[in-house]
């Protein structure tokens, strides 16, 4: 069965089930504990943390296994939206996960590629190769930035290859990154010289480098500690977009979702539990932003040369993340150039592999500009904001369709409906709140970026309606 207007069914479930893992497993376990743990200060509400996040996000799998078995089509939650909302709310949704946790989540990853590698080399990379002053400012720039770009970059020639090809690189790639979090885990609760007395403690004087006010303590404390973990889950919706290329997705998409949600919710809280039992809270919070919690961990027991081979192993972790990523989110541009609310060189694809090279390219372009001008918490703050925001509207959609087309063939009914999809609307709409609480820049900056979708919409969707074209 062939998709219409070029793309075609050849992503099998487990390279599909690499692509949502792999996803997942990118920068957050890494990267993101030490800002949780400034965040709420106690071991215990950090795994808390986790396990809610994972929790929230079983939830949103539960409603989208049902819509997209419905709804098999390239475009994922864009898809979902145009069938229930119509044109507006559709574009700019598919806007708004095209500019944050599409092209912003990428270049938040690059940028921690980039700090891995920043670790495995000594810190080469953060050091200044030119400084200048520019109206009493002292700036510097360092390797960092172009490194991450760099990387930008070749996830394009991969995916441009086909899905196919695609979707083999995540297998290998979530292979080994699943493996590697096992034996890191295990390692440090058998040789880590820890005390389960940390678990019973909080930060007392940590550094929380880069850690707004605002967003340490209570309730604001932890929402923004909850959404730190639902960074670390980001890509459990990716696999959304690849439906249209997915093989017989009536029986795989609920084991793509929900297989792949419980497998990186369970690695996740051991190896948060290994994290704290080698390392304090006042430890873990004291982390430079430049360095991992897992690498102080293994520092404690291996030493310097194994640290460098984890940084390399980080990097590696990073870039497959980065790359499922791209090969999910070029789909949102083609399916919005497709049905003319986008760019419309965006839609053509590839005569040779069927990859949607220029929605790519478009998409890196873009991702370039973010990592050019952002820094990775303030990315992945601003990216959580506009995704969780469309993974909101995206799963109430299963309300839509069940009043609308209630006899409709549906291979797999969501769990608990309608408490579990209502509870999660709820939830994301909490959240999307207390980011205006605990860091109301990168919200305000979300926001900004989805309002400026509304004239490309006034340029490209009203012509549409003018001329009567169907939703």
């Amino acid at each position: 069965m062939q998709e219409a207007r070029g793309l075609s069914r050849d992503l099998g479930l487990l390279p599909a089930i690499a692509v949502n893992v792999g996803n997942m497993i990118g920068t957050g376990i890494f990267l993101k504990p030490r800002v949780m743990t400034c965040n709420v200060g106690a071991a215990s509400t950090v795994i808390a943390a986790w396990v809610l996040g994972a929790l929230l996000t079983l939830l949103g799998a539960f409603a989208y296994s049902e819509i997209a078995a419905l709804l098999p089509e390239a475009g994922g939650e864009y898809a979902y939206v145009r069938r229930a909302y119509g044109r507006l709310t559709s574009f700019l949704c598919g806007w708004a996960l095209f500019a944050l946790p599409k092209c912003g989540a990428q270049a938040a990853l690059a940028l921690g590629f980039a700090i891995f590698m920043n670790v495995a080399t000594g810190g080469a990379l953060a050091r200044p190769v030119f400084a200048f002053t520019l109206l009493g400012h002292q700036i510097s720039l360092t390797l960092l930035t172009p490194v991450a770009v760099a990387s930008i970059w070749a996830v394009v020639l991969i995916n441009a290859r086909s899905v196919t090809r695609g979707g083999q690189t995540a297998l290998g790639l979530t292979a080994f990154k699943v493996g590697f979090l096992l034996s890191l885990a295990l390692a440090a609760l058998l040789f880590g010289h820890g005390t389960a007395a940390h678990f019973g403690q909080s930060n007392q004087g940590g550094l929380c480098e880069g850690v707004a006010a605002t967003a340490r303590g209570g309730g604001a404390g932890f929402g923004a500690a909850v959404l730190g973990a639902l960074w670390a889950y980001n890509g459990w919706s990716n696999v959304a977009p690849l439906i249209g290329e997915l093989r017989s997705p009536e029986r795989n998409v609920p084991r793509v979702f929900i297989g792949g949600m419980l497998v990186t919710g369970i690695l996740y809280v051991l190896v948060t539990v290994s994290f704290f039992y080698v390392l304090s809270p006042t430890e873990i919070a004291s982390v430079a932003p430049t360095s991992s919690v897992a690498t102080e961990v293994l520092r404690r027991f291996v030493g310097p040369v194994a640290v460098t081979v984890l940084a390399c192993v980080l990097m590696l972790s990073a870039f497959a993340a980065h790359q499922a990523n791209a090969l999910a989110g070029a789909r949102i541009g083609f399916a919005m150039a497709r049905d003319g609310l986008f760019f419309r060189p965006l839609a053509k694809v590839s005569a040779g592999t069927r990859a949607p090279v220029n929605a790519l390219l478009a998409q890196a372009s873009f991702a370039t500009v973010l990592a050019i001008a952002g820094t990775f918490d303030a990315l992945t703050d601003t990216a959580m904001f506009g995704g969780w925001l469309v993974y909101g509207v995206a799963a109430s959609t299963v309300f839509v369709f069940r009043r609308t087309a209630p006899d409709a063939p549906r291979p797999y009914r969501c769990a608990g409906y309608p408490v579990l999809p209502a509870m999660f609307v709820l939830l994301v709409a909490g959240i999307v709140i207390n980011t205006f609480i605990a860091t109301p820049r990168q919200a305000l900056l979300g926001a900004g970026i989805i309002a400026l979708g509304l004239p490309f919409y006034c340029f490209w969707g009203l012509p549409m309606a003018s001329h009567g074209k169907p939703r």
